[in-house]
């Protein structure tokens, strides 16, 4: 099966796990073809059965803005033509699905059979798909799709809601190499002490450093757990537009010397297996994939109870959820698990079992295989 993938190349949850989809294809004997602006931030080495097709963007005079989604929509045609790609999987809606339906359309015409599935992974229809001007252009490419995936239950009843009730929308979620986050695989005490010397406790954030991440609470949870008398550290991993206020919060509350910015990190195992928790405290989340990352190290998650997150994070059991911006609760349970080793032993071994046995490659990619399949003999 050729398998032609479209995504974000960036430092995000989408573009991850549809690198990480990409290549796990790959190892099973397929033929993957990502198409994108940019080598995506996970290829980062030569991996047999897969290949990168760079979208050049043209530029003329006359045009004053970039026209990415029909240089997106070419190139889709051409690596159809001389890749004779079955499969057309695209991860996030704007304006992936578009270009792909633009180019099936084109194909059409030779006759030529493009399936076209899109993946939403969640500010697709949270956030970028509200805006009256893309609007009807989301519900459009989800209905023109061959088929519609979403990562999490929650995502699925937003889009039903939002966009369309069209059927089935189905549920695959998102999956971590089990093999590659592995607490055991790593020098996790080495790290830790290149990272904060001999802290008692390492809280750790990673995201895009955007307003809905929450990034100062994190800061805020620090400063709490510390006032209980708790030689705590935060290591921040990630960059983005919040990331002078969290700085700025880290000056004013005398912090400085106990958070470490680390900035944006491709392969983030290592830190995870050096943390105790993880901390996650989003406005909303379609998943949480950071947090699936941390449970797959061993790492009990502290987080905000919206969206996808209670689907991966089972409260009490190896995490804990709390409201948006309910800092002395996060805190609390910070603490909780920092002064009770056998409790947190328990929880990290629980968040383990759960990537493991739950949400593995093994688990989740025979899901997207079957789909395929499915769509190929209809």
């Amino acid at each position: 099966m050729n398998i032609g993938i479209v995504c974000y190349p960036t430092y995000g949850g989408s573009g991850v796990i549809a690198t990480e989809l990409g290549m796990a294809l790959a190892r099973r004997g397929w033929k993957v073809h990502f198409i994108t602006y940019a080598l995506p931030s996970r290829l980062d080495r030569f991996q047999q059965n897969v290949n990168f097709h760079e979208v050049e963007i043209p530029s003329y005079p006359l045009m004053e803005h970039q026209l990415y989604t029909l240089a997106l929509a070419s190139k889709i045609i051409d690596t159809t033509r001389f890749e004779q790609l079955d499969v057309l999987h695209v991860h996030y809606a704007i304006p992936h699905a578009i270009s792909g339906y633009l180019a099936k359309q084109v194909l059409h015409t030779e006759g030529i059979s493009l399936r076209v599935i899109t993946t939403l992974h969640g500010t697709d229809i949270t956030l970028v798909g509200l805006d009256p001007g893309f609007h009807p252009l989301v519900k459009f490419s989800i209905e023109a799709s061959d088929a519609v995936t979403c990562v999490s239950n929650y995502l699925r009843d937003r889009t039903t809601q939002l966009f369309t009730d069209r059927s089935p929308i189905e549920v695959i979620p998102n999956f971590v190499d089990t093999t590659v986050y592995d607490r055991t695989a790593y020098p996790s005490a080495s790290i830790r002490k290149q990272l904060v010397g001999d802290a008692a406790l390492v809280l750790m954030h990673i995201s895009n450093f955007r307003p809905v991440k929450r990034v100062t609470d994190t800061i805020r949870i620090l400063a709490a757990v510390r006032e209980h008398g708790i030689d705590a550290y935060l290591v921040l991993v990630g960059d983005g537009p919040d990331r002078a206020e969290a700085e700025h919060l880290c000056r004013t509350l005398n912090l400085c010397d106990a958070v470490r910015f680390v900035g944006k990190v491709v392969a983030t195992a290592e830190l995870l297996s050096a943390a105790d928790i993880f901390l996650l405290p989003s406005q909303n989340e379609s998943f949480g994939l950071a947090a699936l990352e941390a449970m797959s190290c061993g790492v009990p998650v502290v987080a905000s109870n919206v969206g996808g997150i209670p689907e991966v994070v089972t409260h009490g059991h190896n995490g804990y959820l709390a409201e948006p911006g309910d800092i002395k609760r996060m805190a609390r349970y910070c603490i909780e698990l920092a002064t009770n080793p056998k409790k947190w032993q328990r929880f990290s071994s629980a968040a383990r079992a759960a990537a493991v046995e739950r949400f593995s490659v093994e688990h989740v990619v025979p899901q997207y295989e079957q789909l395929y399949r499915r769509l190929l003999h209809a």
